[in-house]
């Protein structure tokens, strides 16, 4: 009988040591998982989509600031005026009141007479500059109060507004052609910014990349960068002198470094205002951060296109390329264009992956704030 109930009770045991050992695997994974939600939504602060209230149409494009451009050509030569030349090698005629030739020589063979000295015309002594007293002359040479505040108002306002561009996605990976659509946000809260690119490939691929961090004079200062492929997410970390990576390590950061997302946006401003000649054959690098690592990136102007866009018509664009670089991490390049009469934005962005496989979006819809 003791035997009996000794084989009667292990199936109660062993199904009590599998249940527990699914507890106890189930709360490892769920306390893995909150982990990684909580380190991960530490690096993106929480923001509000703007509304958009109005469709961008091709205009236009401003025009650039010169001296910020190209330099300054030397000054022309101003064109000679064949009158006047003529004019002064001609004889002139000596005028009615102008002795002749014959009543020159006679005054020259008279002895000469005294001359009386000059009288010196009546002059007014000029006075002493007033003094002011320390107090004036300290206000008198300090700056505005208001000059940094404007300053900094006009850096801001050279920014795009809030806007979102939707683009239509085809492309092809191996054999079969892919559908589906994309939209990069740019939005600004003072100088707070964020930059957010999602693309969907049909239903089985996303791809989520995020730019936070200011807007500064000297451009775009990336401070968080977060990517999201297929749920799966990588994050960079940017502070004031370091940028922390995938694997815990800390990098210096560059000056001017961008990130993946902010580098659509950081690139159009600096066509717009100048900062960079957008001209082909001209060539414009930065560094560039990204969960593997810190890389210098050089784009190429390739060339003036004219793309035909389903929407907004034929747009006149130029076309950058990128170099390849040290540290490929990966054969993933972007190629873009950007649109001078669209603001300098990025209407066209062509992913490549590999020779068999591509991403190519071009731009639907253009809204903005």
């Amino acid at each position: 009988m003791a035997e009996r109930a000794r084989l009667t009770r292990r199936p109660g045991w062993r199904a009590l040591v599998l249940l527990a050992s699914a507890v106890v695997a189930l709360h490892a994974f769920t306390l893995d998982w909150l982990a990684r939600e909580l380190r991960y939504s530490t690096v993106l602060r929480p923001t509000v989509d703007p509304m958009f209230t109005r469709l961008l149409k091709p205009q236009a494009p401003p025009s650039v600031p010169v001296a910020a451009a190209v330099p300054k050509p030397a000054a022309a030569m101003p064109a000679r005026d064949n009158n006047a030349f003529a004019a002064a090698v001609k004889p002139r005629k000596p005028a009615a009141s102008e002795p002749t030739q014959e009543q020159r020589q006679m005054a020259d063979a008279q002895p000469p007479q005294p001359q009386q000295a000059p009288q010196a015309p009546a002059t007014t002594e000029p006075q002493p500059p007033a003094v002011q007293p320390p107090a004036a002359q300290a206000e008198a040479a300090a700056p505005p109060a208001s000059a940094p505040a404007s300053s900094d108002a006009q850096a801001l306002d050279s920014w795009p507004a809030d806007t979102r561009l939707s683009y239509v996605l085809s492309g092809r990976f191996r054999s079969g052609e892919l559908f589906g659509d994309a939209r990069v946000q740019w939005q600004r809260d003072g100088s707070a910014y964020q930059v957010r690119v999602a693309v969907d490939v049909a239903v089985w691929a996303s791809l989520v990349l995020t730019s936070q961090g200011e807007v500064t004079p000297a451009g775009l200062a990336p401070r968080a960068y977060e990517e999201v492929r297929n749920g799966k997410p990588r994050a960079v970390r940017l502070d004031r002198s370091t940028v922390l990576v995938e694997g815990g390590r800390v990098l210096p950061r560059p000056e001017g470094v961008q990130d993946t997302a902010s580098q659509f946006v950081e690139l159009g401003h600096r066509f717009a205002t100048g900062g960079t000649q957008l001209q082909v054959g001209q060539a414009v690098s930065f560094w560039m951060a990204r969960p593997g690592g810190v890389d210098l990136w050089t784009y190429d102007v390739v060339g003036r296109e004219v793309l035909q866009t389903p929407q907004l018509g034929a747009l006149d664009t130029f076309h950058l390329r990128p170099r390849p670089i040290a540290n490929p991490r990966g054969n993933i390049t972007a190629e873009m264009w950007f649109a001078p009469g669209l603001q300098y934005l990025p209407v066209r962005i062509r992913v490549n992956m590999d020779d068999m496989a591509y991403v190519d979006l071009l731009v639907e819809r253009i809204e903005q704030r």
